[in-house]
């Protein structure tokens, strides 16, 4: 009796070049300009594969070809090949508890205009931000002259990435909003909404702090504390992409009310009002007079450690839960956490290390902090919009 064959499926000839061409595109997208043989290196293709990649690509005015400036080498030197930003232009929504941010963001990452104004009062209702977003969007645009083919958005809460839908942002009062389908029934474009703090994490593996790095976390500490996971090199989402609410670990029974209606969270403990209450001020205290304070007390280690001593030691505890139940080799502070007076950083490190098995198995998680500062979940927004065109640049 003959055995059953089962066929390999073979990929079409048509299938491998889109795959190639897409892999190029995100190379140079993500690693900036590079040579043709540098290319070829990384993407382990030959050079008369990279060269037809790339003459296609010059040809429909995705990427040029330059000579780069003259060096102290001798020889002639190599082209580089050069991504064009304004081949795909995204649309980069950083929605915070007092502040919205948006950017357009060409081909290669570079931001060729932005906006930003604060929240106040019927401001931070869901269709007045809607609304704003939309008109802001549509003025940039006419003024660059340049019109984007999707979009990020960048909200701290709960969404459901499948359509964008803001299950719940307690800090900034919204239930049940459709983001995802309002924005994009009128800017007639891909929309994808993302946890702030998912999309930092991705900015920070792509551009920042944890480039190279396969698995870490990026903890964002604002009004309130989420985190964004890297594992295995993706980001990871988690059942519907609810992942990340790290902020609401349940650490001190019998703590503070929360805004979820729980109590005891993290980060009523290592957020902003508990930061304004380590530094002595009051809990409205301005975000710019907090980070004048936190400067300030930088320049006095011992004093910072001192003072911050009690806050330090919520951060540390939060962390070594956090490091004990993902094993990140990097742990990436961000936003607020970002102006921790750097001896304060340092011991909070070491405590971890100190205190977490998985620490000490993985050979000592590292802790920095944010390499991108305040862009950086405008930059995770514009990332999330690429990944979802760069296959039809």
């Amino acid at each position: 009796m003959m055995k059953s064959v089962t066929s390999t499926p073979v990929a079409r000839p048509d299938e491998v070049r889109r795959h190639n061409r897409t892999t190029l595109l995100r190379l140079l997208h993500v690693s900036g300009p590079s040579t043709r043989a540098t290319l070829a290196t990384e993407l382990g293709l030959n050079r008369s594969t990279i060269k037809t990649l790339v003459d296609g690509l010059a040809e429909a005015g995705v990427v040029e070809e330059r000579v780069p400036r003259p060096g102290r080498g001798a020889g002639r030197p190599s082209l580089l090949v050069l991504p064009q930003p304004h081949a795909a232009v995204v649309l980069a929504v950083d929605l915070q508890v007092e502040h919205v941010a948006i950017a357009l963001v060409g081909f290669g990452g570079q931001i060729l205009g932005r906006n930003s104004w604060n929240l106040r009062g019927r401001m931070r209702e869901a269709d007045e931000v809607i609304t704003h977003v939309i008109e802001s969007t549509t003025v940039l645009a006419g003024d660059l002259g340049v019109q984007p083919i999707a979009a990020g958005v960048s909200v701290p809460g709960v969404v459901r990435r499948a359509d964008g839908y803001v299950h719940e942002a307690p800090n900034l009062r919204w239930t049940d909003v459709a983001l995802g389908e309002r924005l994009g029934g009128v800017l007639r474009i891909p929309i994808l909404v993302g946890n702030d703090a998912e999309l930092g994490a991705i900015a920070e593996h792509l551009r920042g702090a944890a480039r190279g790095s396969s698995d870490a976390v990026y903890v964002s500490a604002d009004v309130g504390v989420g985190g964004g996971i890297i594992a295995d090199g993706s980001s990871l989402r988690g059942g519907a992409g609810y992942v990340g609410e790290i902020g609401h670990m349940a650490i001190r029974p019998g703590g503070r009310p929360c805004y979820c209606g729980s109590s005891g969270c993290w980060e009523t403990e290592v957020g902003e009002a508990a930061l304004c209450r380590a530094l002595d001020l009051p809990e409205d205290t301005p975000r710019g007079a907090i980070l004048f304070e936190l400067r300030e007390l930088g320049r006095d280690p011992h004093a910072a450690e001192e003072r911050l001593s009690e806050f330090a030691e919520w951060l540390t505890l939060g962390l070594v839960n956090v490091v004990n139940l993902l094993g990140p080799q990097l742990v990436v502070l961000g936003d607020l956490l970002t102006v921790l007076p750097d001896s304060v950083v340092k011991s909070v490190a070491a405590e971890v290390r100190r205190r977490s098995l998985v620490s000490r198995a993985v050979g000592g998680t590292q802790i920095v902090s944010s390499a991108l500062g305040a862009d950086v979940k405008l930059l995770g927004a514009a990332e999330a919009a690429f990944e979802m065109i760069l296959d039809t640049v």
